[in-house]
């Protein structure tokens, strides 16, 4: 916990994409195979991961939360629901919250 915790931080967390390559770490993948899966999946390379100017825009265009909320984009459990939808995982406070709603 401990490493992915150092190595998650070290992506800068929701700064950048350090919150989105530990979601999945924490599925069994190792950790640059997480890397390319997320810069695949959001269509960027690897190396943009870390940036914290290229994240912003990214996470801004996609609407999956950014560590500053601004008007009108997504945050809390609305970003987590665009997160497993864009990398296609299921998220238990997403799966947890669509169920106590009904859906």
């Amino acid at each position: 916990m401990a490493i992915m915790h150092e190595t998650s931080a070290g992506l800068g967390g929701v700064r950048t994409s350090g919150d989105l390559v530990a979601r999945m770490v924490f599925r069994g993948m190792k950790l640059n195979e997480a890397k390319k899966y997320v810069a695949d999946k959001l269509g960027c390379e690897v190396e943009d991961l870390s940036d914290e100017v290229k994240m912003k825009e990214i996470r801004e265009s996609l609407d999956i939360g950014h560590i500053i909320i601004t008007p009108r984009s997504s945050y809390g459990i609305a970003a987590k629901i665009k997160i497993s939808q864009l990398l296609d995982i299921k998220i238990p406070s997403v799966e947890l919250f669509k169920k106590n709603i009904g859906i």
